[in-house]
């Protein structure tokens, strides 16, 4: 591992000022995806800012009947604090599949948010990757992609994003705030993340040295009924080969809100508004809910070897959407 220098910020301002001054440093909290891609040479900072300590950890109500959510609170936490559980489900059963309790009780909300891909080209430093040295190619597309995109790729990059929380919180509509030395910032999570197209290496449109202090849930009645489903090839603690994160309000057996949002089928999270469109306001019954998933996968284009994943999800969605129905209707 490459040497580096190591500071704990004493606050926001000077987290930023740490990182402004080494615009080569990285911030660090759990450390559990960071620390693992220095160790394999994949990021090789010239200095950590430990942000661990920052007043950043509590989950707090919004005034308009939200939650605040701040970038330190761990996995282990968000998945065990009441009112997540009670009126966001799906971002709790989220959280609790995508890691052990030993990596949740390190893992933090800001940390998760930038994980980065899990592609063995990108992780193998020996191999080309357009995602690590842009410019250099996707082997991937020729080579081992049976757990790759099908949605929104491209040429020059077909690796999936790793976070099953970050699928949960695109069908919440969560939105990112941020600090920079300029002032704070958002972004709704649909804009966090940009498409793969030509620049992979630009996972996200947070600014240069930007902090993330937190994300807010808006009030969504239609999240209290929720759940999160993820497909991996163990049952042990895996990435997801396909995953689907559903809310549903059903009234008088007629679809009046659903969220949708699709994990392990794209370089982001998947917001299938497509599919959303074709449920509300249409009968809640399998016939719908395939039809909307059919929609929403017409414009998957899979790889040679992972065609698998489109009837996957299809039968995935329907099932989570069925099992949502028998709920309200009891």
């Amino acid at each position: 591992m490459k040497e580096f220098d190591y500071r704990r910020a004493p606050d926001v301002p000077g987290a930023l000022a740490l990182l402004d001054d080494r615009p080569d440093a990285r911030y660090l909290a759990g450390g559990t995806n960071l620390v693992d891609l220095m160790k394999s040479g994949v990021e090789r900072p010239a200095r950590l800012v430990d942000v661990r300590e920052l007043p950043l950890d509590r989950v707090e109500p919004t005034p308009d009947g939200g939650l605040r959510i701040g970038a330190t609170v761990t996995n282990s936490d968000l998945a065990a604090h009441p009112e997540v559980r009670r009126r966001y489900p799906v971002l709790a059963q989220a959280v609790l599949a995508g890691a052990s309790g030993q990596l949740r009780n390190m893992a933090t909300v800001g940390g998760n948010l930038l994980q980065r891909t899990r592609c063995a080209y990108f992780t193998d430093t020996a191999k080309p990757c357009n995602k690590r040295a842009p410019g250099s190619g996707c082997p991937a597309v020729t080579g081992e992609h049976h757990n790759h995109a099908v949605l929104g790729a491209s040429r020059s990059c077909v690796a999936v994003h790793p976070s099953d929380m970050a699928v949960a919180l695109a069908a919440l509509d969560a939105v990112v705030h941020y600090e920079t030395a300029d002032g704070p910032g958002e972004l709704p999570l649909g804009w966090f993340y940009l498409p793969a197209g030509d620049t992979p290496h630009r996972e996200t449109a947070l600014p240069a040295g930007a902090l993330i202090t937190g994300l807010t849930l808006p009030p969504a009645p239609v999240a209290a009924r929720s759940r999160y489903r993820k497909v991996r090839e163990r049952a042990s603690y895996a990435f997801a080969i396909g995953s689907v994160a559903a809310a549903l309000d059903v009234r008088d057996g007629v679809v009046r809100d659903a969220r949708l949002a699709f994990g392990a089928v794209a370089s982001r999270p998947w917001r299938a508004r497509t599919a959303e469109r074709v449920l509300i306001g249409a009968p809640a019954t399998a016939r719908t809910y395939a039809d909307a998933a059919g929609a929403e996968l017409a414009a998957a284009r899979p790889l040679p070897h992972n065609g698998y994943k489109v009837p996957l999800m299809h039968n995935l969605t329907v099932a989570v959407l069925s099992e949502l129905t028998g709920e309200a209707a009891r």
